[in-house]
């Protein structure tokens, strides 16, 4: 499984300076610098390098600064990563190269330019935002069969938990849960009912989803930061 590669990969930028989290925007890890703008990092995670590894990479260059591949250490050292062509490939893309061993171990095979152009503006806008708003790093990179934590689903799950103590005012939550009347109004998973004006109540599909996802009080409005 992927998820396998993303604590070794996530452990390996995070001593690089980057604050990492997985499954951001469909990208497999996003990593973070300090300071304004930050530097944005991609991370794109197979369990051997291909094709597919270098396509994902090329669809989310645009929205970054720097883009890693990173594959299994393959077990003869005959993979992908001593391919001297898909090395070059990656150097003329501007992509690094990371080979994670068995014991989790993470061997740079090629690294990446230090100046890469920005692409799309907005692109990397919305990866930096949903970033910003998660609270932690709930989402664990390569995941592909359960339902990615996004930031607007940590809020959902904010409200869930509140309502759960009862009917409650929208203008009750929006101190500590910024976008509540937005969720509680679209009602994306049909965890809510209008009670009546401003007030709602949680559904039984709610009550479910806080079983899944058990809640801790977080403040999300101190998550609320300016995007470049």
């Amino acid at each position: 499984m992927e998820t396998a590669l993303y604590h070794p990969v996530k452990r390996f930028l995070e001593n690089l300076g980057f604050a990492v989290k997985g499954e951001v925007g469909g990208c497999d890890l996003v990593g973070l610098s300090a300071g304004e703008p930050p530097i944005v990092v991609i991370g794109e995670l197979k369990l051997s390098f291909n094709l597919e590894l270098i396509l994902q990479a090329v669809d989310r260059a645009g929205a970054c600064d720097e883009v890693w591949l990173a594959a299994k250490l393959s077990a003869t050292g005959k993979g992908r990563e001593s391919d001297a062509r898909y090395r070059n490939l990656c150097r003329r893309l501007g992509f690094g190269m990371l080979a994670v061993t068995n014991t989790g171990e993470v061997e740079v095979i090629v690294k990446p330019p230090t100046t890469n152009p920005r692409r799309d503006k907005k692109k990397r806008s919305r990866l930096v935002a949903e970033h910003r708003r998660r609270k932690g790093d709930p989402a664990m990179g390569g995941s592909t069969r359960a339902p990615i934590m996004t930031a607007y689903r940590q809020q959902a799950l904010a409200c869930a938990s509140a309502l759960a103590q009862g009917p409650r005012r929208v203008r009750d939550l929006k101190p500590e849960i910024p976008d509540a009347a937005k969720i509680l109004l679209h009602n994306v998973y049909g965890w809510f009912e209008r009670a009546e004006r401003g007030i709602y109540v949680l559904t039984e599909a709610g009550q479910a989803a806080l079983k899944r996802w058990p809640q801790q009080p977080v403040d999300f409005a101190s998550a609320a930061e300016p995007v470049p």
